[in-house]
């Protein structure tokens, strides 16, 4: 089956426009705004996956709201990649309008990039989803429900944000796809991982996982952008002092993320100067204080996030590299498209990544732009990708061609 053609280049660019880099918009609704009602569905359970609520968005963009049958804010059980545990994580889910095909409504997982790290940062909170509604219209017009997680910690009080943390964010996108299935029955048990920036990389962990993870589902593969892949990078240019602008900012949300989950980890063995003075601001997602982040973002200097000591330089490699990718081979065909111009994920790092992938079997179509940087990939090859994983087209593999890792 055959889904409708995607119009790519309306789509392509909007699913890294945040990028990992902050720049969502200032004014986003307080969590619990427009309460919307409830929504039947097979709710309950204790188990990742399972549904617990879902309600209508009254606010929600109208576009994507009368282009689907069903759109809906949930809570749903995930497993957290830290510890194991079960974690309440919040989302989204759409649905076609129309008559589902035969088997079901494919799915996508659509992995979203930086918002932010606090609750208020969720992109379920906004009408325009932080500005993936279009991206998500032009997925639903073309026959397929869509979940948007909004990763652990967005979304949902009492719970942290585990940054960049690979395997919680895979967790999170194929227990989106149990979820939606449970509210939408006419949903197929066939999905994809789609995402960019730090949902490219969500989208790359739920492929390495699913496997093993929810073997009663059938991922035919993951498309991802400018995914920040092999993150221990950052170590490296923290000690050296090449930290760009933009990766200063990751890695403060990230020292911020490994502090609020392990009691042992010392935030003030990586911030100094005005990182730790202005700690609030900078780590801002809404309201005032995200005009005053982006002042202060290009006057935080290399010194105020060098850690201290050798000792807080390993630290941070063995955590860094325990939230790299990739770990194990993947379920399904990967596609890869990054710039060679990127200065938040250098393209040395992504073919390092893909380089060990590589070896160990992987499927991957890989594309390199070598004028385009984070945020402006041209995405152009996504959809049609994806549509042909779904007709059970044979995938292209690159990796026989990849030359491997260019300092």
């Amino acid at each position: 089956m055959r889904l409708r053609l995607l119009l790519a280049s309306s789509f392509a660019v909007v699913i890294v426009a945040t990028g990992c880099g902050q720049s969502a918009p200032a004014e986003a609704p307080e969590a619990g705004a427009a309460a919307g009602v409830a929504l039947p569905g097979q709710l309950g359970g204790d188990v990742a996956g399972s549904l617990l609520s879902a309600s209508t968005m009254p606010t929600l963009d109208r576009r994507l709201s009368t282009a689907a049958s069903v759109a809906a804010r949930i809570t749903y059980l995930s497993t957290s990649g830290i510890d194991g545990s079960i974690r309440e994580v919040s989302g989204t889910v759409f649905a076609p309008a129309g008559t589902a095909p035969e088997g079901g409504w494919p799915v996508i997982a659509y992995g979203h990039p930086t918002t932010g790290t606090r609750p208020e940062c969720a992109p379920s909170l906004d009408p325009m989803l932080l500005g993936m509604s279009t991206t998500v219209t032009g997925l639903v017009k073309a026959g397929y429900v869509v979940a948007v997680s909004d990763y652990q910690g967005l979304g949902v009080d009492g719970s942290h944000h585990p940054y960049l943390d690979a395997t919680t964010e895979g967790y999170n996108l194929i227990d989106s796809v149990r979820a939606a299935r449970k509210l939408v029955p006419a949903a197929s048990g066939r999905w994809a991982a789609f995402g960019g920036s730090q949902g490219g990389q969500a989208a790359w962990a739920a492929n390495e996982l699913a496997a093993q993870y929810a073997p009663e589902l059938e991922l035919v593969g993951s498309a991802s952008y400018s995914a920040p892949l092999a993150i221990d990078g950052f170590v490296d240019a923290a000690v050296d002092g090449t930290l760009t602008t933009e990766q200063r900012m990751v890695l403060l949300q990230v020292l911020g993320a490994l502090s609020d989950e392990s009691a042992d980890f010392r935030l003030d063995d990586y911030r100094h100067g005005l990182a730790k003075d202005q700690w609030d601001v900078l780590m801002a997602c809404k309201g005032p204080q995200v005009r005053e982040r982006d002042e202060l973002a290009n006057q935080v200097s290399n010194d105020d996030v060098r850690p201290t000591g050798q000792a807080a330089v390993d630290r941070l490699r063995v955590r860094l590299q325990a939230m790299s990718l990739p770990k194990v081979p993947a379920t399904a065909p990967l596609l890869i498209v990054y710039g060679g111009q990127d200065q938040l994920v250098p393209p040395v790092w992504t073919d390092r990544a893909i380089d060990a992938a590589c070896r160990r079997g992987d499927i991957i179509a890989i594309e390199l732009q070598p004028d385009r940087g984070h945020a402006d990939v041209d995405g152009g090859t996504a959809f049609p990708w994806i549509n042909q994983r779904f007709a059970g087209d044979p995938a292209r593999n690159d990796c026989p061609a990849f030359i491997g890792p260019q300092q």
